[in-house]
């Protein structure tokens, strides 16, 4: 990942690296794809330095803030993450199965 003064990260899937060590140069190939830096979190964190945090840091600023003791309402897709109850009995359908 390499990231940019503009809150981006540019993202290589299987990079390639070649050196040339006497003329100190470095170049990565293959296939890159420019994403925000939300879009990459939380895998990155470990990757980022001082001016990434920094932006990081003004971005979550910028972010909308909970009112009072309410906590910032949650994406539909984010409230089904609770383990489902169950409904059957398991052990009644393993013992249709063995007949």
């Amino acid at each position: 990942n390499m990231f940019t003064t503009q809150g981006t990260v540019i993202h290589f899937n299987n990079p390639k690296v070649q050196a040339s060590l006497p003329a100190n140069t470095f170049t990565i190939t293959g296939h890159a794809e420019t994403k925000q830096l939300t879009e990459m979190l939380p895998g990155i964190l470990s990757q980022l330095g001082a001016d990434s945090l920094t932006s990081l840091r003004r971005l979550a600023e910028t972010m909308p803030k909970p009112v009072g003791d309410k906590a910032p309402l949650v994406a539909a897709e984010e409230e089904d993450d609770d383990v489902p109850d169950l409904v059957e009995n398991f052990d009644e359908a393993s013992k249709n199965e063995a007949n």
